[in-house]
């Protein structure tokens, strides 16, 4: 009887973790599923855009490495180029309320409209929801999506992990180099690095 009942325990137990490791997000694996509120109102649920590339890039506007690629332009060049080929480009705020990067959806919209930034939606995500659903580890961290739903990249936007503007036009961008090989039919040579930025300011974080 006291086996059996170890045994219901466990498999208790086992099932519980079960969506934990469904739903955790690798390069290679099915990127997990989420709807989220967007700054404009509309809810956005990722699963609709099966059939397109989508990129999740996430996003805090205190962070300089954030700073780095929305000062000099580059993050909304990489928005309104690829946006332009089709891709749905997600931004993604993680950050909680009273952590730096937290924004309400109208203090969003004022910031998109003042750096003329272009991405699909921007996503709240004051919870971190999405965030842990991906293991987001830095602002900017970014993911590309393949139209099969297939995660084909995770990682840094590019190789320069400074704050300094000026290594922007010789960086080596990853998230255009994996666009460019998926929808070339070739395979991405680097389908994932090191992230690098600003810690994501979630909930019960210390910094």
């Amino acid at each position: 009887m006291k086996r059996s009942m170890l045994f219901s325990m466990l498999v208790g137990l086992m099932l519980c973790a079960a969506p934990l490791l469904i739903w955790a997000a690798k390069v290679g694996e099915a990127a997990p599923d989420f709807t989220a509120s967007a700054s404009n109102g509309k809810t956005v649920r990722l699963s609709e855009y099966r059939g397109k590339y989508v990129v999740l890039e996430w996003h805090n506007n205190g962070c300089p490495y954030v700073g780095k690629h929305y000062n000099s332009g580059n993050m909304q060049r990489l928005q309104k180029q690829w946006t332009s080929r089709g891709v749905v480009w997600l931004t993604i705020l993680s950050s909680a309320p009273g952590k730096q990067g937290y924004v309400t959806a109208s203090e969003e919209n004022d910031y998109l409209a003042k750096m003329q930034a272009a991405p699909t939606a921007a996503l709240l995500d004051p919870t971190g929801d999405i965030g842990h659903l991906y293991d987001a580890k830095t602002s900017p961290q970014m993911v590309v999506i393949n139209p099969q739903g297939v995660e084909i990249y995770d990682g840094a936007i590019d190789d320069k992990p400074t704050t300094d503007l000026q290594d922007v036009p010789n960086a080596t961008n990853y998230v255009s180099l994996a666009l460019e090989a998926a929808m070339a039919g070739k395979q991405v040579q680097t389908p994932a690095t090191r992230p690098y930025g600003c810690s994501v300011k979630y909930a019960g974080s210390s910094h």
